[in-house]
Order: structure tokens, then C-alpha cells, then sequence
């Protein structure tokens, strides 16, 4: 990582098949949370992710870090996707169908994604370091302990600090 952030090409071409796999669980469970019948896919999300994460001038000083931005960019391009179809649903590009192929939804809409990024916006705002710390566990899928080395702080401040998080969280979502 750290000869990748140093601008070695090769390390880059080393790095990527160790990458790949997490990047892609990564992928995979975010969408599992996503609404029934996504269009986009696991392996296009880790590719879209991947390429922002190159073109990143940041410099990654661990796996964790790594992690973390890839969690944040996933999550960025999903709210990006989400806004692409919610112009859509509000009639941008609108094709006509006939009544006979449209297909009826089970009415399971999954997680909102714009809600939820809106939400943790006024979270961050709030508290920079809860967000941090919601971000860290349940997008990057760090444990308790990893989200307390990542942010520097002691696994009781975590636990508190997810706590308090999560229930703003929910109010935020559910009022």
C-alpha cells in the first residue's frame, strides 16, 4: 500500500488481486442491503470503487485506511445511483410501456439509500467521529475492535459512540 501511495505503478498491479476479494465482499453486502432488484452489480460497483480509489492522490498508510475509503466510495457511488434513479422514477428518460410487460414489485424496498446518506451527512455535522465510526463498522465491515484502532480511540468509546450513532440514526430514519 504504501509503495502504491508512493506512485510505484508495480506495486498498484501486485496489490490488486490481494484487493480484489474483500473489495468485492465489500460489494456484495452492500448490495444484499440495497432494494430487490438493483440493477447495478457486485463486480461493476468494485470496478467503479476501484477506479476512483486509483485515481485517489491519497496516501493509504494501512489496510484498514485502504478499507475505509473503498468503503466510503462504494457507498458514494451507491448514493450516486440511487439519485440517477430517483430522476428517473420522477420521469427523466421516460420510455411508455405497454400495461401487459409491466412487472409488479413485491413492495420490498430495502434500505434508502439517499436517507441514509443524508442522514449520516447531519451525523458527520453533528459529530464527525460517530459518523466516522458508523462508517467504519457497517460499511467497511470493521469489527469493534479494528473501528477502534482505525479512529484511535478505546473499544468502550466505540461501543458508545455506535450506540449513540444508531439510535440517532433510527430516529433520524424513522421520523
Amino acid at each position: 500500500m504504501r509503495r502504491w501511495s508512493g506512485g510505484d505503478e508495480t506495486a498498484l498491479r501486485e496489490i490488486t488481486p490481494l484487493v480484489y476479494q474483500t473489495l468485492r465482499d465489500l460489494a456484495e453486502s452492500y448490495l444484499r442491503r440495497e432494494r430487490p432488484g438493483h440493477t447495478l452489480q457486485p463486480t461493476a460497483l468494485v470496478h467503479e470503487a476501484y477506479v476512483r480509489l486509483v485515481d485517489q492522490s491519497q496516501d493509504f498508510q494501512c489496510r484498514r485506511q485502504f478499507y475505509g475509503v473503498a468503503a466510503h466510495l462504494m457507498r458514494m457511488i451507491l448514493v450516486d445511483h440511487a439519485r440517477a434513479h430517483a430522476a428517473l422514477k420522477r420521469g427523466s428518460d421516460a420510455v411508455r410501456i405497454p400495461l401487459d410487460q409491466v412487472e409488479i414489485s413485491s413492495g420490498d424496498a430495502g434500505v434508502d439509500v439517499l436517507a441514509l446518506h443524508e442522514a449520516l451527512g447531519r451525523l458527520a455535522n453533528l459529530d464527525q467521529r460517530k459518523a466516522q465510526a458508523i462508517e467504519l463498522r457497517y460499511f467497511a465491515g470493521l469489527g469493534v475492535e479494528e473501528t477502534a484502532e482505525a479512529l484511535g480511540i478505546s473499544v468502550a468509546t466505540v461501543r458508545r459512540e455506535l450506540r449513540f450513532a444508531e439510535n440517532w440514526l433510527y430516529r433520524e430514519l424513522t421520523t
